[in-house]
Protein backbone atom coordinates (compact mmCIF):
# COMPACT_ATOMS: atom_id res chain seq x y z
CA UNK A 1 0.00 0.00 0.00
CA UNK A 2 1.63 3.53 -1.06
CA UNK A 3 1.35 6.42 0.98
CA UNK A 4 -0.69 8.01 -1.61
CA UNK A 5 -3.54 5.13 -1.28
CA UNK A 6 -3.13 6.29 2.61
CA UNK A 7 -6.34 8.45 3.20
CA UNK A 8 -6.00 11.28 5.51
CA UNK A 9 -8.67 10.96 8.75
CA UNK A 10 -8.25 12.73 11.94
CA UNK A 11 -5.74 10.08 13.35
CA UNK A 12 -3.61 11.51 10.55
CA UNK A 13 -4.93 15.31 11.45
CA UNK A 14 -3.31 14.85 15.21
CA UNK A 15 -0.35 12.52 13.77
CA UNK A 16 0.58 15.44 11.40
CA UNK A 17 0.20 17.95 14.57
CA UNK A 18 2.51 15.82 16.78
CA UNK A 19 5.22 16.09 13.89
CA UNK A 20 5.19 19.63 13.51
CA UNK A 21 5.27 20.77 16.58
CA UNK A 22 8.19 18.43 17.61
CA UNK A 23 6.41 16.26 19.92
CA UNK A 24 6.69 12.89 18.12
CA UNK A 25 9.93 12.67 15.62
CA UNK A 26 8.92 8.84 14.50
CA UNK A 27 5.78 7.11 14.39
CA UNK A 28 4.87 3.58 16.46
CA UNK A 29 1.60 2.19 16.39
CA UNK A 30 0.74 -1.51 17.06
CA UNK A 31 -1.98 -4.32 16.12
CA UNK A 32 -2.37 -6.05 19.95
CA UNK A 33 -4.57 -9.18 19.30
CA UNK A 34 -5.86 -11.61 21.48
CA UNK A 35 -4.82 -14.97 20.75
CA UNK A 36 -8.52 -16.28 21.42
CA UNK A 37 -10.27 -16.85 18.38
CA UNK A 38 -9.59 -15.95 14.26
CA UNK A 39 -9.70 -12.56 13.04
CA UNK A 40 -13.09 -11.09 11.12
CA UNK A 41 -13.05 -8.07 8.80
CA UNK A 42 -13.64 -5.72 11.89
CA UNK A 43 -10.35 -5.86 12.53
CA UNK A 44 -9.00 -5.95 9.06
CA UNK A 45 -9.73 -1.90 9.53
CA UNK A 46 -7.82 -1.81 12.46
CA UNK A 47 -4.77 -3.68 10.90
CA UNK A 48 -5.34 -1.58 8.04
CA UNK A 49 -5.08 1.59 10.13
CA UNK A 50 -2.56 0.32 12.20
CA UNK A 51 -0.12 -0.96 9.23
CA UNK A 52 -1.36 1.97 7.21
CA UNK A 53 -0.76 4.68 9.10
CA UNK A 54 2.66 3.69 10.22
CA UNK A 55 3.73 3.05 6.23
CA UNK A 56 2.64 6.57 5.48
CA UNK A 57 4.71 8.09 7.92
CA UNK A 58 7.48 6.11 7.46
CA UNK A 59 7.08 4.52 11.15
CA UNK A 60 6.90 1.32 12.41
CA UNK A 61 4.07 -1.08 13.32
CA UNK A 62 4.46 -4.03 16.18
CA UNK A 63 2.05 -6.87 16.30
CA UNK A 64 1.61 -7.67 19.81
CA UNK A 65 -0.18 -10.91 21.13
CA UNK A 66 -1.84 -9.77 23.90
CA UNK A 67 -1.53 -13.20 25.83
CA UNK A 68 -2.71 -12.46 29.11
CA UNK A 69 -6.20 -14.77 29.43
CA UNK A 70 -3.94 -18.13 28.68
CA UNK A 71 -7.43 -19.78 29.25
CA UNK A 72 -8.93 -18.52 26.17
CA UNK A 73 -5.72 -18.35 24.20
CA UNK A 74 -4.07 -21.36 21.82
CA UNK A 75 -1.33 -21.59 19.54
CA UNK A 76 -3.49 -22.01 16.31
CA UNK A 77 -5.14 -18.80 17.13
CA UNK A 78 -1.36 -17.10 17.16
CA UNK A 79 -0.37 -18.71 13.76
CA UNK A 80 -3.80 -17.63 12.04
CA UNK A 81 -3.54 -14.51 12.66
CA UNK A 82 -0.19 -14.08 11.22
CA UNK A 83 -0.93 -15.95 8.60
CA UNK A 84 -4.27 -13.34 7.97
CA UNK A 85 -2.02 -9.98 8.45
CA UNK A 86 0.18 -11.12 6.03
CA UNK A 87 -2.60 -12.50 3.21
CA UNK A 88 -3.69 -8.63 4.22
CA UNK A 89 -0.23 -7.53 2.47
CA UNK A 90 0.97 -6.33 5.88
CA UNK A 91 4.09 -7.23 7.73
CA UNK A 92 5.80 -6.77 11.08
CA UNK A 93 9.24 -7.87 10.50
CA UNK A 94 11.18 -8.17 13.26
CA UNK A 95 8.52 -6.13 15.71
CA UNK A 96 6.61 -9.34 16.98
CA UNK A 97 5.76 -8.88 20.93
CA UNK A 98 3.91 -10.90 23.23
CA UNK A 99 2.65 -9.05 26.57
CA UNK A 100 3.84 -12.39 28.54
CA UNK A 101 7.40 -11.01 27.90
CA UNK A 102 6.07 -8.12 30.43
CA UNK A 103 5.18 -9.86 32.94
CA UNK A 104 8.21 -9.80 35.18
CA UNK A 105 7.94 -5.99 34.66
CA UNK A 106 3.88 -5.65 35.39
CA UNK A 107 5.04 -7.29 38.81
CA UNK A 108 7.13 -4.68 39.20
CA UNK A 109 4.69 -1.40 38.06
CA UNK A 110 2.22 -3.51 40.43
CA UNK A 111 4.61 -3.48 43.50
CA UNK A 112 5.05 0.10 42.83
CA UNK A 113 1.49 1.39 42.73
CA UNK A 114 1.22 -0.52 46.36
CA UNK A 115 4.50 1.29 47.36
CA UNK A 116 2.76 4.52 45.95
CA UNK A 117 -0.22 4.12 48.45
CA UNK A 118 -2.11 3.63 44.53
CA UNK A 119 -3.34 0.12 44.81
CA UNK A 120 -4.42 -2.52 47.23
CA UNK A 121 -5.66 -5.83 47.57
CA UNK A 122 -8.98 -6.79 48.37
CA UNK A 123 -11.02 -9.76 48.76
CA UNK A 124 -14.90 -9.07 48.06
CA UNK A 125 -16.37 -11.68 46.03
CA UNK A 126 -17.15 -11.10 42.40
CA UNK A 127 -20.72 -10.21 43.07
CA UNK A 128 -19.94 -7.64 46.34
CA UNK A 129 -17.21 -6.24 43.74
CA UNK A 130 -19.94 -5.17 41.63
CA UNK A 131 -22.04 -4.06 43.97
CA UNK A 132 -19.83 -1.78 45.99
CA UNK A 133 -18.64 -0.32 42.93
CA UNK A 134 -22.15 1.26 42.58
CA UNK A 135 -23.76 3.33 39.24
CA UNK A 136 -22.68 6.01 37.23
CA UNK A 137 -25.14 8.11 38.92
CA UNK A 138 -24.05 7.38 42.79
CA UNK A 139 -21.06 6.78 44.00
CA UNK A 140 -19.53 3.37 44.90
CA UNK A 141 -19.15 2.35 48.99
CA UNK A 142 -15.49 2.14 50.23
CA UNK A 143 -13.86 -1.33 49.87
CA UNK A 144 -13.18 -3.36 52.75
CA UNK A 145 -9.31 -3.42 52.62
CA UNK A 146 -8.61 0.06 51.11
CA UNK A 147 -7.74 1.21 54.36
CA UNK A 148 -4.60 -1.79 54.59
CA UNK A 149 -1.21 -0.50 54.94
CA UNK A 150 1.21 -0.23 52.63
CA UNK A 151 3.40 -3.37 54.08
CA UNK A 152 -0.18 -5.22 54.86
CA UNK A 153 -0.88 -4.66 50.83
CA UNK A 154 2.80 -5.63 49.84
CA UNK A 155 2.12 -9.26 51.52
CA UNK A 156 -1.10 -9.79 50.71
CA UNK A 157 -0.02 -9.49 46.88
CA UNK A 158 3.46 -11.58 47.81
CA UNK A 159 1.10 -13.97 48.80
CA UNK A 160 -0.98 -13.97 45.84
CA UNK A 161 2.07 -14.32 43.54
CA UNK A 162 2.57 -17.51 45.80
CA UNK A 163 -0.08 -19.35 44.80
CA UNK A 164 -1.44 -19.13 48.45
CA UNK A 165 -5.19 -18.08 48.33
CA UNK A 166 -7.68 -20.03 45.96
CA UNK A 167 -8.68 -18.48 42.25
CA UNK A 168 -11.30 -15.66 42.62
CA UNK A 169 -10.34 -14.90 46.64
CA UNK A 170 -8.54 -11.66 46.15
CA UNK A 171 -7.80 -9.33 43.42
CA UNK A 172 -5.36 -6.28 43.16
CA UNK A 173 -6.73 -2.93 42.48
CA UNK A 174 -5.70 0.15 41.85
CA UNK A 175 -6.81 3.24 44.17
CA UNK A 176 -8.52 5.89 42.43
CA UNK A 177 -12.01 7.35 43.29
CA UNK A 178 -15.13 5.28 44.07
CA UNK A 179 -17.05 8.55 43.21
CA UNK A 180 -15.65 8.85 40.19
CA UNK A 181 -18.98 9.14 37.20
CA UNK A 182 -16.38 6.32 35.20
CA UNK A 183 -16.95 3.12 37.03
CA UNK A 184 -13.59 2.03 35.40
CA UNK A 185 -12.07 4.31 37.79
CA UNK A 186 -13.77 2.93 40.75
CA UNK A 187 -10.68 1.54 41.96
CA UNK A 188 -10.44 -1.17 38.99
CA UNK A 189 -9.24 -4.46 39.30
CA UNK A 190 -5.48 -4.64 38.41
CA UNK A 191 -4.50 -7.94 38.81
CA UNK A 192 -5.99 -11.43 39.45
CA UNK A 193 -5.80 -15.24 40.56
CA UNK A 194 -5.86 -17.63 37.98
CA UNK A 195 -4.17 -21.12 38.14
CA UNK A 196 -4.47 -21.65 34.14
CA UNK A 197 -0.71 -23.25 32.16
CA UNK A 198 0.49 -20.35 29.80
CA UNK A 199 1.78 -21.22 26.31
CA UNK A 200 4.26 -18.72 26.73
CA UNK A 201 5.64 -18.93 30.18
CA UNK A 202 4.43 -22.18 31.40
CA UNK A 203 2.95 -22.62 35.22
CA UNK A 204 5.59 -19.53 36.44
CA UNK A 205 2.58 -17.39 37.53
CA UNK A 206 -0.96 -18.11 39.28
CA UNK A 207 -1.57 -14.66 38.58
CA UNK A 208 -2.27 -12.05 35.66
CA UNK A 209 -2.44 -8.41 35.05
CA UNK A 210 -6.25 -7.54 33.46
CA UNK A 211 -5.77 -6.07 30.27
CA UNK A 212 -6.26 -2.36 30.68
CA UNK A 213 -3.52 -2.16 33.56
CA UNK A 214 -1.15 -4.92 31.01
CA UNK A 215 -2.00 -3.07 27.55
CA UNK A 216 -0.66 0.50 28.51
CA UNK A 217 1.91 -0.45 29.84
CA UNK A 218 2.56 -3.37 26.87
CA UNK A 219 2.04 0.63 24.71
CA UNK A 220 4.67 2.36 27.11
CA UNK A 221 7.34 -0.09 26.95
CA UNK A 222 7.27 -0.36 23.08
CA UNK A 223 7.60 3.14 22.80
CA UNK A 224 4.65 2.83 20.99
CA UNK A 225 3.28 6.92 19.76
CA UNK A 226 -0.12 6.02 19.09
CA UNK A 227 -2.38 3.68 20.27
CA UNK A 228 -5.58 3.22 18.25
CA UNK A 229 -8.50 1.37 19.78
CA UNK A 230 -12.40 0.79 18.88
CA UNK A 231 -14.57 3.30 20.69
CA UNK A 232 -15.45 1.33 23.50
CA UNK A 233 -12.21 2.69 24.82
CA UNK A 234 -13.26 5.89 25.03
CA UNK A 235 -14.20 5.43 28.84
CA UNK A 236 -11.02 3.24 29.16
CA UNK A 237 -8.56 6.00 28.52
CA UNK A 238 -8.67 8.20 31.74
CA UNK A 239 -7.16 5.04 33.28
CA UNK A 240 -4.98 3.96 30.73
CA UNK A 241 -3.54 7.43 31.54
CA UNK A 242 -3.80 7.41 35.33
CA UNK A 243 -1.74 4.16 34.94
CA UNK A 244 1.09 5.67 32.91
CA UNK A 245 1.50 8.82 34.95
CA UNK A 246 1.04 7.76 38.21
CA UNK A 247 3.79 5.12 37.15
CA UNK A 248 5.72 8.35 35.51
CA UNK A 249 6.87 5.87 32.52
CA UNK A 250 6.34 6.88 28.56
CA UNK A 251 2.67 7.72 27.57
CA UNK A 252 1.15 7.11 24.09
CA UNK A 253 -1.60 8.98 22.95
CA UNK A 254 -4.60 6.33 22.85
CA UNK A 255 -7.43 7.56 19.95
CA UNK A 256 -10.42 5.99 19.65
CA UNK A 257 -12.52 4.97 16.38
CA UNK A 258 -15.34 3.28 14.97
CA UNK A 259 -15.16 -0.54 14.67
CA UNK A 260 -16.58 -1.90 11.27
CA UNK A 261 -19.99 -3.44 11.48
CA UNK A 262 -21.66 -5.14 8.66
CA UNK A 263 -25.23 -5.62 7.78
CA UNK A 264 -26.26 -9.44 7.88
CA UNK A 265 -23.20 -10.58 9.70
CA UNK A 266 -22.21 -10.76 13.83
CA UNK A 267 -18.45 -9.42 14.86
CA UNK A 268 -18.03 -10.80 18.26
CA UNK A 269 -15.64 -13.42 18.50
CA UNK A 270 -17.62 -15.02 21.68
CA UNK A 271 -20.98 -15.41 19.17
CA UNK A 272 -18.55 -16.11 16.68
CA UNK A 273 -17.02 -19.20 18.63
CA UNK A 274 -20.58 -20.02 19.50
CA UNK A 275 -21.71 -20.79 16.19
CA UNK A 276 -18.37 -23.39 15.32
CA UNK A 277 -18.81 -24.93 18.30
CA UNK A 278 -21.82 -25.68 18.16
CA UNK A 279 -21.10 -26.93 14.52
CA UNK A 280 -23.76 -24.54 12.80
CA UNK A 281 -20.97 -23.78 10.01
CA UNK A 282 -18.34 -25.50 9.34
CA UNK A 283 -15.38 -24.14 11.13
CA UNK A 284 -13.29 -20.76 11.34
CA UNK A 285 -12.86 -20.48 7.56
CA UNK A 286 -16.44 -21.68 6.55
CA UNK A 287 -17.05 -19.09 3.53
CA UNK A 288 -20.10 -17.71 5.42
CA UNK A 289 -18.23 -16.36 8.20
CA UNK A 290 -16.96 -12.85 8.46
CA UNK A 291 -13.26 -14.38 9.37
CA UNK A 292 -10.40 -13.51 6.64
CA UNK A 293 -9.64 -17.32 6.80
CA UNK A 294 -13.98 -17.67 5.85
CA UNK A 295 -13.45 -14.52 3.21
CA UNK A 296 -10.34 -16.11 1.71
CA UNK A 297 -11.70 -19.43 1.29
CA UNK A 298 -14.96 -17.94 -0.40
CA UNK A 299 -12.58 -16.35 -3.06
CA UNK A 300 -12.65 -12.83 -1.92
CA UNK A 301 -9.20 -10.86 -2.60
CA UNK A 302 -7.55 -8.71 -0.27
CA UNK A 303 -7.54 -6.00 -1.80
CA UNK A 304 -11.01 -5.51 -2.00
CA UNK A 305 -10.97 -5.63 2.01
CA UNK A 306 -8.43 -2.99 1.97
CA UNK A 307 -10.12 -0.99 -0.40
CA UNK A 308 -13.32 -1.26 1.66
CA UNK A 309 -11.84 0.02 4.48
CA UNK A 310 -10.37 2.73 2.77
CA UNK A 311 -13.11 3.56 1.88
CA UNK A 312 -15.01 3.81 5.13
CA UNK A 313 -11.85 5.54 6.72
CA UNK A 314 -12.03 6.49 10.10
CA UNK A 315 -14.12 8.75 12.17
CA UNK A 316 -16.01 8.87 15.73
CA UNK A 317 -19.54 7.92 14.24
CA UNK A 318 -20.68 4.22 15.50
CA UNK A 319 -22.67 3.24 11.91
CA UNK A 320 -23.39 -0.11 10.31
CA UNK A 321 -22.42 -0.49 6.78
CA UNK A 322 -23.82 -2.38 4.21
CA UNK A 323 -23.02 -5.41 2.84
CA UNK A 324 -24.26 -4.84 -0.58
CA UNK A 325 -21.26 -1.87 -0.62
CA UNK A 326 -18.44 -4.86 0.59
CA UNK A 327 -20.08 -7.25 -2.16
CA UNK A 328 -19.79 -4.36 -4.77
CA UNK A 329 -16.06 -3.40 -4.31
CA UNK A 330 -15.57 -7.43 -4.22
CA UNK A 331 -17.42 -7.96 -7.36
CA UNK A 332 -15.62 -4.73 -9.21
CA UNK A 333 -12.00 -6.39 -7.92
CA UNK A 334 -12.89 -10.01 -9.19
CA UNK A 335 -13.72 -8.65 -12.47
CA UNK A 336 -10.43 -6.95 -13.22
CA UNK A 337 -8.66 -9.99 -12.05
CA UNK A 338 -10.65 -13.25 -12.26
CA UNK A 339 -9.84 -15.54 -15.60
CA UNK A 340 -12.87 -16.11 -17.22
CA UNK A 341 -14.21 -20.01 -18.11
CA UNK A 342 -17.32 -22.10 -18.73
CA UNK A 343 -19.29 -23.85 -16.09
CA UNK A 344 -22.98 -25.00 -16.54
CA UNK A 345 -24.47 -25.30 -13.48
CA UNK A 346 -27.96 -27.05 -14.27
CA UNK A 347 -27.54 -28.81 -17.40
CA UNK A 348 -29.10 -30.51 -20.28
CA UNK A 349 -27.51 -31.57 -23.17
CA UNK A 350 -27.20 -29.99 -26.90
CA UNK A 351 -26.64 -32.49 -30.26
CA UNK A 352 -25.49 -30.98 -33.09
CA UNK A 353 -26.68 -33.66 -34.91
CA UNK A 354 -25.37 -31.98 -38.12
CA UNK A 355 -21.65 -32.23 -36.50
CA UNK A 356 -19.59 -35.14 -37.24
CA UNK A 357 -20.11 -38.08 -34.44
CA UNK A 358 -16.39 -38.62 -34.33
CA UNK A 359 -14.94 -35.36 -34.26
CA UNK A 360 -13.28 -33.11 -31.50
CA UNK A 361 -12.47 -30.00 -32.19
CA UNK A 362 -10.45 -27.02 -29.91
CA UNK A 363 -10.85 -23.49 -29.72
CA UNK A 364 -8.37 -20.72 -28.23
CA UNK A 365 -10.56 -18.59 -25.52
CA UNK A 366 -9.25 -15.39 -24.04
CA UNK A 367 -9.31 -15.92 -20.47
CA UNK A 368 -10.63 -12.44 -20.30
CA UNK A 369 -12.01 -9.97 -22.38
CA UNK A 370 -10.19 -7.07 -21.78
CA UNK A 371 -6.91 -8.32 -20.69
CA UNK A 372 -4.28 -9.75 -22.76
CA UNK A 373 -1.71 -10.45 -20.23
CA UNK A 374 -4.01 -13.11 -18.79
CA UNK A 375 -3.38 -15.19 -21.58
CA UNK A 376 -5.84 -17.65 -23.39
CA UNK A 377 -7.15 -21.31 -22.87
CA UNK A 378 -7.62 -24.28 -25.27
CA UNK A 379 -11.23 -25.74 -24.94
CA UNK A 380 -12.46 -28.85 -26.28
CA UNK A 381 -15.72 -29.25 -28.46
CA UNK A 382 -17.81 -31.85 -29.49
CA UNK A 383 -20.85 -32.80 -31.29
CA UNK A 384 -23.06 -33.08 -27.63
CA UNK A 385 -22.14 -29.92 -25.56
CA UNK A 386 -24.07 -29.29 -22.21
CA UNK A 387 -26.20 -25.48 -21.69
CA UNK A 388 -28.13 -24.19 -18.97
CA UNK A 389 -31.62 -25.27 -18.37
CA UNK A 390 -32.66 -22.08 -18.62
CA UNK A 391 -30.94 -20.95 -22.06
CA UNK A 392 -34.47 -22.93 -23.52
CA UNK A 393 -37.44 -22.03 -23.49
CA UNK A 394 -40.70 -23.19 -25.53
CA UNK A 395 -42.32 -19.84 -25.73
CA UNK A 396 -39.72 -17.13 -25.35
CA UNK A 397 -41.69 -14.59 -22.65
CA UNK A 398 -39.79 -11.09 -24.81
CA UNK A 399 -37.97 -10.00 -27.42
CA UNK A 400 -35.40 -9.67 -25.39
CA UNK A 401 -34.97 -13.83 -24.45
CA UNK A 402 -31.78 -14.57 -25.37
CA UNK A 403 -31.37 -18.74 -24.78
CA UNK A 404 -33.01 -21.09 -27.69
CA UNK A 405 -36.43 -21.98 -28.87
CA UNK A 406 -37.37 -24.13 -31.82
CA UNK A 407 -35.84 -21.86 -34.63
CA UNK A 408 -33.78 -19.73 -33.06
CA UNK A 409 -30.46 -19.51 -33.60
CA UNK A 410 -27.73 -18.79 -31.46
CA UNK A 411 -24.23 -18.05 -30.78
CA UNK A 412 -22.31 -20.81 -28.84
CA UNK A 413 -19.34 -19.00 -27.15
CA UNK A 414 -15.94 -18.72 -29.40
CA UNK A 415 -17.18 -21.53 -31.53
CA UNK A 416 -19.92 -21.89 -33.76
CA UNK A 417 -23.51 -20.56 -34.47
CA UNK A 418 -26.39 -22.59 -33.90
CA UNK A 419 -30.18 -23.51 -34.69
CA UNK A 420 -32.64 -25.49 -32.90
CA UNK A 421 -34.56 -27.56 -34.37
CA UNK A 422 -36.48 -29.50 -31.51
CA UNK A 423 -36.29 -30.75 -28.53
CA UNK A 424 -37.20 -34.33 -26.61
CA UNK A 425 -38.93 -34.36 -23.35
CA UNK A 426 -39.69 -36.98 -20.74
CA UNK A 427 -43.28 -37.96 -19.43
CA UNK A 428 -43.41 -35.32 -16.73
CA UNK A 429 -42.84 -32.40 -19.62
CA UNK A 430 -38.92 -32.12 -18.85
CA UNK A 431 -36.86 -31.34 -21.83
CA UNK A 432 -33.83 -34.18 -21.88
CA UNK A 433 -31.88 -32.88 -24.58
CA UNK A 434 -31.70 -30.45 -27.18
CA UNK A 435 -31.60 -31.27 -31.18
CA UNK A 436 -29.58 -28.18 -33.34
CA UNK A 437 -27.88 -27.95 -36.47
CA UNK A 438 -24.85 -26.48 -36.55
CA UNK A 439 -23.31 -23.79 -39.48
CA UNK A 440 -19.73 -24.75 -40.29
CA UNK A 441 -18.94 -21.51 -41.46
CA UNK A 442 -19.37 -19.82 -38.53
CA UNK A 443 -16.42 -20.99 -36.77
CA UNK A 444 -15.13 -18.55 -33.91
CA UNK A 445 -18.92 -17.47 -33.46
CA UNK A 446 -19.20 -14.93 -36.64
CA UNK A 447 -21.26 -15.43 -40.12
CA UNK A 448 -19.33 -14.48 -42.48
CA UNK A 449 -22.37 -13.28 -44.76
CA UNK A 450 -22.73 -10.66 -41.40
CA UNK A 451 -25.74 -11.91 -40.11
CA UNK A 452 -26.41 -11.13 -36.58
CA UNK A 453 -27.74 -13.76 -33.63
CA UNK A 454 -29.80 -12.03 -30.89
CA UNK A 455 -27.85 -14.25 -28.12
CA UNK A 456 -24.50 -15.94 -26.90
CA UNK A 457 -24.32 -18.64 -24.70
CA UNK A 458 -21.85 -20.38 -22.82
CA UNK A 459 -21.59 -24.41 -22.87
CA UNK A 460 -19.22 -27.33 -22.17
CA UNK A 461 -18.63 -30.30 -24.31
CA UNK A 462 -19.96 -33.29 -22.80
CA UNK A 463 -17.15 -35.84 -23.99
CA UNK A 464 -14.59 -33.66 -22.30
CA UNK A 465 -17.03 -32.28 -19.16
CA UNK A 466 -15.47 -33.22 -15.52
CA UNK A 467 -18.04 -33.67 -12.57
CA UNK A 468 -17.41 -30.60 -10.20
CA UNK A 469 -19.51 -30.03 -6.73
CA UNK A 470 -20.50 -26.57 -6.54
CA UNK A 471 -20.84 -24.83 -2.62
CA UNK A 472 -22.86 -22.28 -3.42
CA UNK A 473 -22.74 -19.80 -0.32
CA UNK A 474 -25.34 -16.39 0.41
CA UNK A 475 -25.28 -14.50 3.69
CA UNK A 476 -25.09 -16.97 6.67
CA UNK A 477 -28.20 -14.65 8.48
CA UNK A 478 -31.88 -13.58 7.42
CA UNK A 479 -31.63 -10.44 9.01
CA UNK A 480 -29.80 -7.26 8.45
CA UNK A 481 -28.83 -7.06 12.59
CA UNK A 482 -29.25 -10.44 13.84
CA UNK A 483 -28.43 -8.85 17.10
CA UNK A 484 -31.20 -6.32 17.62
CA UNK A 485 -33.72 -8.31 18.63
CA UNK A 486 -32.88 -8.75 22.42
CA UNK A 487 -35.93 -11.34 22.92
CA UNK A 488 -34.04 -13.41 20.42
CA UNK A 489 -30.90 -15.73 20.09
CA UNK A 490 -29.11 -14.34 17.05
CA UNK A 491 -28.68 -18.08 16.16
CA UNK A 492 -32.56 -18.32 15.03
CA UNK A 493 -32.02 -15.78 12.17
CA UNK A 494 -29.57 -18.39 10.67
CA UNK A 495 -30.40 -18.97 6.83
CA UNK A 496 -30.76 -22.61 6.77
CA UNK A 497 -30.25 -22.44 2.55
CA UNK A 498 -27.41 -19.76 3.17
CA UNK A 499 -25.66 -23.25 1.61
CA UNK A 500 -26.38 -24.94 -1.32
CA UNK A 501 -24.51 -28.15 -2.72
CA UNK A 502 -25.03 -29.07 -6.50
CA UNK A 503 -22.95 -30.76 -9.14
CA UNK A 504 -22.03 -29.13 -12.55
CA UNK A 505 -20.23 -29.82 -15.43
CA UNK A 506 -16.74 -27.82 -15.96
CA UNK A 507 -14.55 -27.02 -18.76
CA UNK A 508 -11.05 -29.58 -18.22
CA UNK A 509 -8.69 -26.13 -17.23
CA UNK A 510 -10.99 -25.32 -13.99
CA UNK A 511 -10.11 -28.93 -12.97
CA UNK A 512 -6.58 -28.79 -13.03
CA UNK A 513 -7.08 -25.16 -11.38
CA UNK A 514 -4.89 -25.23 -8.23
CA UNK A 515 -6.93 -24.56 -4.57
CA UNK A 516 -7.82 -21.13 -4.18
CA UNK A 517 -7.79 -20.29 -7.89
CA UNK A 518 -10.31 -17.36 -8.80
CA UNK A 519 -12.69 -17.64 -11.74
CA UNK A 520 -15.43 -15.96 -12.83
CA UNK A 521 -17.72 -18.60 -14.63
CA UNK A 522 -19.06 -16.71 -17.83
CA UNK A 523 -22.59 -15.35 -17.23
CA UNK A 524 -22.65 -17.40 -13.91
CA UNK A 525 -20.95 -15.69 -11.03
CA UNK A 526 -17.41 -15.74 -9.17
CA UNK A 527 -16.02 -18.83 -8.06
CA UNK A 528 -13.11 -20.30 -5.72
CA UNK A 529 -11.27 -23.55 -6.00
CA UNK A 530 -11.95 -24.61 -2.58
CA UNK A 531 -9.26 -25.65 -0.44
CA UNK A 532 -10.52 -29.37 -0.91
CA UNK A 533 -10.13 -29.08 -4.74
CA UNK A 534 -8.17 -31.87 -6.83
CA UNK A 535 -8.47 -32.62 -10.42
CA UNK A 536 -10.03 -35.67 -9.69
CA UNK A 537 -12.71 -34.53 -7.76
CA UNK A 538 -13.15 -30.51 -8.40
CA UNK A 539 -14.78 -28.49 -5.54
CA UNK A 540 -15.65 -24.77 -6.20
CA UNK A 541 -17.07 -22.04 -3.88
CA UNK A 542 -19.23 -19.26 -5.33
CA UNK A 543 -18.40 -16.09 -4.30
CA UNK A 544 -21.24 -13.79 -5.55
CA UNK A 545 -23.21 -13.70 -8.80
CA UNK A 546 -22.74 -11.38 -11.28
CA UNK A 547 -24.45 -8.92 -9.83
CA UNK A 548 -26.58 -8.19 -6.88
CA UNK A 549 -29.29 -9.63 -6.11
CA UNK A 550 -32.46 -7.67 -6.11
CA UNK A 551 -33.79 -6.51 -2.90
Amino acid sequence: MSNEEIKTNFIHDIIDADLASGKRTQIVTRFPPEPNGYLHIGHAKAICLDFGTAEKYNGKCHLRFDDTNPEAEDEEYVQAIQDDIKWLGFDWGENLFWASNYFDQMYSYAVELIKKGKAYVCELSQEAFKDYRGIPTEPGKEPPGRQNTIEENLALFEKMKNGEFEDGACVLRARIDMASPNLHLRDPALYRIKRAHHHNTGDTWCIYPMYDFAHCIEDSIEGVTHSMCTLEFEVHRPLYDWILQTLEIFQPQQIEFSRLNLTYTVMSKRKLLELVNEKLVDGWDDPRMPTLCGMRRRGFTAAAIRNFCGILGATKVESISEIELFESIVRDDLNETSPRAMAVLDPIKVVLENYPEDQTETFELPNHPKKEELGTRTVPFSRELFIERNDYIDVPPNNKYKGFFVGREVRLRGAYLATCTAVEKDADGNVVFIACTYDPKTKGGSAPDGRKVKGTIHWVSAKHAVDAEIRSYDRLFTEENPLADKEKDFKEFIDPQSLEISTAKIEPVLAQAVPSSRFQFERIGYFCADLDHTPEAPVYNRTLTLRAPRK
